[in-house]
């Protein structure tokens, strides 16, 4: 083949390798882009109603258990129950609205009867508990019983799946974009080929076109690299110092009320401290213990960690006053039991329950900032790539024209 020819083969492969960079490196740009917008918006939002509707179950279940125990429900207590049953249920639309799967869908069914049910019985039992009649506690044990084993496993599996799915969002949005990378390197070996070609033909060692679209490439990959890396880490630590610190708490938070819903029904039931309920109770103190450990490890660096590191205190404060309360109830000196359960010990509960909810929120606001700090990093980056193929491809073609012209 003659010169002429050849260069017109190194200038197709040149502009063939410029534009394959830009598809991949635009491919790139946009599916980082699509992954950050959906851990904003899609997984991150799903998780987040999810993660409030298992909070609101357990919440209605354990303030309505402490509310029958006071005799006549305290205003603010019927207020917050009504509110924790209206946002389970808006909660439960929210993420039917927004995600399809099966099994889900399955789950958010049993939650929307299952919440209908348990206000029924709910109702009985406090209008029972209103006229003094005892049985209004068999209706109260029977919505808790609908609560903890029906209600609060669906939630937990909507939550956990949701959970994961976020999880597995912040990967893809995070990877390393090794195709691109690969399509950088080749594109960066083609023009120094095409160069060297050139070099050994014209004896000119550079040409301000193929050099053009060299640092064009090199500003585009590290345009790509910087935007990738700045999302990436801000992504990473929405994860790492918002998001997985808030699920430890929540978990803390769920099995906490469910202790002080058996607490409450302990006294309810009057069968003594041998009442299944305070089993219960004992059974998921280890558990609290550990997940509070694990939330203060995982929010070792996010906002949330003091409230993390004070709500062991306030526990073994809270779990302390309960001790007071099963000693009373077990030297059958009921009215001191209920006294304590509805003072001292709802004064520690409301400590450490406040602790644990502050958490949740300073470590959620990081996650939801820090997310969109990482979205924000890619802004300008799919067209910022076409345009820098476009014009690789362009400066590589003049410069290669050049060369040509001198043939004619």
């Amino acid at each position: 083949m003659k010169t002429p020819g050849r260069l017109r083969a190194l200038l197709l492969a040149l502009v063939v390798v410029s534009l394959l960079w830009g598809v991949i490196a635009t491919w790139t740009a946009v599916q980082r882009l699509s992954a950050a917008n959906q851990v904003v918006a899609g997984s991150g939002q799903l998780s987040g109603y999810a993660q409030q509707l298992y909070y609101s179950l357990a919440d209605a279940d354990a303030t309505q258990a402490n509310a029958y125990l006071s005799g006549i429900e305290p205003a603010s207590d019927v207020e917050r129950i009504r509110g924790d049953i209206n946002q389970a249920a808006i909660d439960v639309q929210a993420i039917g609205a927004a995600d399809s799967d099966p099994v889900i869908q399955a789950d958010l069914t049993t939650l929307t009867t299952g919440i209908s049910a348990y206000t029924g019985t709910i109702g009985e039992a406090d209008a029972f508990n209103r006229d003094g009649l005892p049985v209004g506690a068999s209706y109260l044990r029977e919505a808790s019983g609908l609560m903890r084993g029906t209600l609060l496993p669906a939630a937990s599996r909507v939550y956990k799946s949701e959970n994961a799915r976020l999880k597995a969002g912040y990967a893809q949005a995070t990877g390393f974009p090794f195709l691109a990378v690969a399509a950088a390197v080749l594109a960066g070996l083609c023009a120094i080929a095409v160069q060297y070609r050139l070099a050994r033909r014209t004896n000119r060692v550079l040409n301000p076109g193929l050099v053009a679209a060299t640092l064009i490439g090199l500003l585009s990959l590290a345009w790509l690299l910087g935007s990738l890396a700045s999302e990436g880490s801000g992504l990473l630590a929405g994860q790492d110092r918002g998001s997985a610190p808030a699920q430890a708490l929540t978990q803390a938070d769920v099995t906490a009320l469910q202790m002080r819903s058996d607490e409450s029904l302990t006294l309810i039931n009057q069968d003594g401290a041998d009442d299944s309920t305070e089993k219960d109770f004992q059974e998921l103190w280890p558990r609290l213990q550990g997940q509070l450990a694990s939330a203060e490890s995982a929010g070792a660096h996010s906002p949330g960690h003091a409230q993390a590191r004070a709500a062991v205190t306030d526990a073994n404060e809270w779990y302390h006053q309960h001790q007071q309360v099963y000693s009373a109830n077990s030297d059958g000196d009921y009215t001191t039991a209920v006294r304590r359960a509805t003072g001292s010990s709802t004064t520690s509960f409301q400590s450490l329950e406040a602790a644990l909810t502050n958490g949740i929120k300073a470590d959620q606001a990081t996650a939801a900032d820090s997310a969109a700090s990482g979205d924000d990093a890619l802004n300008g980056l799919v067209a910022g790539m076409l345009v820098a193929a476009l014009l690789m491809a362009a400066t590589g073609t003049w410069g290669v024209y050049n060369r040509l012209a001198e043939y004619r």
